[in-house]
């Protein structure tokens, strides 16, 4: 069973990380008249905020500190590159509202950078989360 401490940062971690999604499919979907550079951008930072809370959920406490946002990147990076590769059942399913959520439908690198950035965002949320345990 995990220790308390533990338990407490987990749970802390998928909070921030659902409450991050929420806004993320806000962002998306409810229009707000944001100009497109911040509609297409703003997404991916949060998105980004998301992949590296949830990724501080499962690996916890770390010993090394870089673990956790390098681990994120790596995932962000995967996702983006992801969208390059084509099939006839997977293209289909990225023009549905849920493959366009979750798989995105066309490769852009500034979506890596928006990542990144939201990675980095989140950072100070995740090591104070993580001071905790």
């Amino acid at each position: 069973m995990m220790a308390t401490s533990s338990r407490r940062a987990f749970l802390l971690h998928i909070g921030a990380a659902l409450i991050v999604m929420i806004c993320g499919l806000v962002w998306r979907l409810v229009p707000m008249g944001l100009p497109g550079f911040f509609l297409n951008y703003g997404g991916g930072v949060l998105w980004g905020a998301m992949v590296l809370l949830i990724v501080g959920a499962i690996l916890g406490k770390s010993e090394r500190w870089w673990v956790t946002p390098l681990a994120a990147a790596a995932i962000a990076l995967a996702a983006e590159l992801f969208r390059l590769y084509h099939a006839p059942a997977l293209d289909a399913f990225r023009t549905t509202l849920a493959g366009a959520l979750l798989l995105g439908r066309i490769f852009n690198p500034w979506n890596i950078v928006a990542y990144w950035l939201g990675i980095v965002l989140a950072l100070p949320l995740h090591f104070w989360i993580r001071k905790g345990q």
